[in-house]
């Protein structure tokens, strides 16, 4: 396993282009938009392959569609809970039917960024310090209380942001204390449990991680320099917002740190065929993992195209090889 200028996957061989492929997008998550727009991105690129491949909701409809037309392989486009908590997988396993990506269970434990960073911690993988503080315990035992424990704790600045979630929804940045109370209220409004961790300065990096058969390998990394500091939901997806570096400008000592701290993030998940993996390289160049998504983003902006262009990968062929090894699970 290591860094990879990945070879090209095959254009799907006889008999693949009938495979009849899912691609779900869209759900009741406050991502909805995004995963809209993954989708369609996905849709058009397995066609592209040739490819039969249709869009559709994760809504009512699902489950009759699916048991009159079983799909040979699924994708999940799906960010927010709906498609990384791991319900809608394990779902897909008591239809039988397989899908691109991890299994439900891994999916329950890297949406979860407390318990993941729990893991993290245990595999011997840096990740900042933290403290996840459900939004009850932070009302019972007052909030000014358990503020300055937490500031006393972790020191400043802290980065604040809700422990389930993703596209940046709900975080913020805190240089100083009076600004701590705010930017818990903003978290709150997106997860009852927020996790404040130590803002830790550096490099912000994403890494992607592909297994096209030959074991996980971690795709050139992305750099990501938001306009106003922070990558933040507008950073995200608002052109103009972000510029991106592929290859991030890492040394070479760190660009090879920062692909095998991914792939060791990927394996102590439990994950499976992809995964992003947001890593932030101190002025050491010393790697700190802050979450790993299990369903990246798939649209003209998000990390993971960037990063297989950069490899010199095709994306269509690339998730077709992923859906041709997921229906033959």
């Amino acid at each position: 396993m290591g860094v990879t200028a990945a070879e090209e996957p095959a254009v799907p061989g006889p008999g693949t282009t009938d495979l009849h492929v899912l691609v779900l997008a869209g759900g009741l998550s406050y991502e909805r938009d995004v995963s809209l727009r993954s989708g369609r991105r996905v849709l058009d690129a397995l066609r592209a392959v040739g490819m039969q491949a249709e869009l559709r909701d994760a809504d009512v409809a699902l489950l009759p569609a699916i048991t009159a037309d079983p799909p040979d392989a699924v994708v999940v486009a799906l960010h927010g809970a709906t498609g990384e908590d791991g319900s809608l997988r394990g779902v897909l396993d008591l239809c039988g039917v397989p899908y691109v990506g991890c299994d439900a269970r891994a999916s329950r434990l890297a949406w979860d960024k407390p318990s993941a960073k729990a893991v993290l911690r245990e595999a011997g993988i840096a990740t900042p310090d933290w403290v996840a503080l459900p939004h009850d315990r932070f009302s019972e035992l007052g909030a000014v209380a358990v503020l300055d424990r937490i500031v006393d704790r972790l020191g400043l600045p802290l980065m604040v942001k809700p422990a389930q979630g993703g596209s940046g929804l709900g975080a913020a940045v805190v240089r100083d204390a009076a600004s701590l109370p705010a930017a818990m209220v903003g978290c709150f409004a997106y997860d009852s449990t927020a996790l404040v961790e130590r803002y830790v300065p550096g490099m912000d990096v994403a890494v992607s991680v592909v297994d096209l058969g030959d074991g996980p390998q971690a795709l050139p990394a992305v750099e990501i320099v938001p306009r106003n500091g922070v990558y933040d939901y507008a950073a995200r997806y608002t052109a103009g917002r972000t510029t991106w570096h592929t290859p991030a400008r890492l040394e070479p000592s760190a660009a090879e740190s920062v692909a095998r701290v991914a792939l060791a993030a990927h394996s102590a998940l439990g994950l499976r065929d992809l995964s992003r993996v947001d890593v932030i390289v101190d002025s050491t160049g010393q790697p700190h993992v802050l979450e790993v998504n299990v369903s990246p983003g798939m649209t003209e902006t998000s990390l993971l195209p960037l990063a297989v262009q950069a490899a010199g990968l095709d994306f269509g062929r690339m998730i077709g090889h992923l859906v041709t090894r997921a229906a033959s699970r």
